[in-house]
């Protein structure tokens, strides 16, 4: 499995800083592919804890890991025992007095909800997080079949490095089967794996659109406080991502719901059956979820602390991304276009007339990076990417 050497990269520099560091993701992203290559460098010592032999050691886990101290100790699936952050706090202390101070533990978890609440409570002060998501344009070759490959077949590794769109597909359709049988009714309430398929399935139909809870809620007969919890938990498990509203005090009648996206685009194709380039660019979420794609990929590049939103008024003043950058880089505005004709629309000139960002850009599906209108720039998802991830406008 691929490796990217940016995101290992920051992980060693968090473990030089912190005692803990944890790797959040859903499953089959890479994480332990990652701490496993970690491990073999600084000579670790690496505990499954979905395995009951592994968990079995840590029944007493001071007396087991305190014979670690002087090894990085991984324990993976860590949220299969939340018990243990409350262990893991007293072993760090006593490795503090010692003169530990960093480099002890690398926890990994696919439940990022429950990884956050329990070592949030009990490592404060004691812990980073990394980030860590499916591939993204800047991990992969460079080129238009690669982009295309990477838009149909989704960031996870075994989906996008398949021998065909078929196994790929497949591969897909697995992973989901799994966190709608296993996963989501582990950490939720009770809800049909039916039932939760086919309202992960009207999420990837009405992909980049507001959510309506009560018109998702009356399709499946369930109730509406029962399809906001199901959402909230899906986003939890980073499987869907909730993109708030921009709030501006520009005396707007301003949209207040969020947009929802499925955050993979290989799981929105999955999940409506799409196994194709051929299929996508004729099916009506074509134009969705290539948005979705490319807001997935810009927010991955975007610097740490960086806040999106989208910003909507009731007139039909429009920005697909808004971004407020850390330090003095300010607001910038983003519409995504698909096709190779980026020329904005009234729309978007309006809300930055509202904003007046920094910076204004048209991502589309083009390479060529050249100005659109007064303060506008037209520019390549990949080429954008870059920027963000980079830190330099240009």
């Amino acid at each position: 499995m691929m490796i990217d050497r940016r995101l290992k990269a920051k992980v060693k520099l968090a473990l030089s800083r912190q005692a803990a560091v944890a790797i959040i993701g859903p499953r089959q992203v890479g994480k332990t592919t990652l701490a496993r290559a970690i491990e073999d460098e600084a000579n670790g010592l690496y505990l499954d804890l979905e395995d009951r032999r592994d968990r079995d050691k840590l029944a007493d886990p001071r007396l087991f890991l305190e014979r670690y101290e002087e090894r990085l100790v991984i324990l993976d699936e860590i949220h299969r025992a939340p018990e243990l952050f409350q262990d893991l706090r007293g072993i760090i202390d006593r490795g503090r007095r010692k003169g530990r101070r960093t480099g002890r533990f690398l926890v990994l978890g696919s439940a990022s909800i429950d990884l956050l609440r329990q070592s949030g409570e009990s490592l404060a002060g004691r812990i980073a997080y990394v980030n860590m998501g499916p591939l993204d344009i800047l991990e992969v070759s460079a080129g238009p079949d690669a982009l295309h490959t990477l838009w149909v077949r989704g960031g996870y590794p075994d989906s996008y490095l398949a021998p065909d769109d078929d196994t790929s597909l497949a591969v897909r359709k697995d992973f989901i089967r799994t966190y709608l049988q296993r996963d989501v009714g582990m950490l939720g309430p009770r809800l049909p794996a039916e039932t939760l398929e086919r309202l992960w399935t009207m999420l990837a139909h009405s992909q980049g659109g507001l959510l309506n809870a009560s018109r998702l809620a009356a399709g499946l007969g369930i109730s509406a406080q029962t399809v906001t919890r199901y959402v909230d938990l899906l986003a939890d498990l980073l499987l869907v991502r909730r993109l708030t509203p921009f709030r501006a005090n520009a005396g707007k009648r301003l949209v207040k719901s969020p947009k929802v996206y499925v955050r993979d685009s290989g799981l929105v194709h999955a999940l409506l059956g799409i196994a194709d380039y051929n299929a996508l660019a004729g099916h009506p979420v074509v134009g969705a979820s290539w948005e979705g794609f490319a807001v997935e990929n810009l927010l991955t590049a975007a610097p740490d602390r960086t806040m999106a939103s989208f910003y909507r008024t009731a007139a039909g003043a429009e920005i697909d991304l808004v971004l407020e950058l850390p330090g003095s880089r300010g607001l910038w505005a983003i519409e995504i276009k698909r096709g190779l004709s980026p020329a904005p629309g009234r729309g978007f000139h309006n809300a930055r007339a509202d904003l007046e960002p920094t910076r204004s850009f048209v991502v589309y599906s083009g390479e060529d990076r050249h100005p659109v209108a007064e303060g506008v720039e037209a520019i390549g998802l990949c080429e954008m990417a870059a920027v963000l991830m980079s830190g330099i406008a240009g």
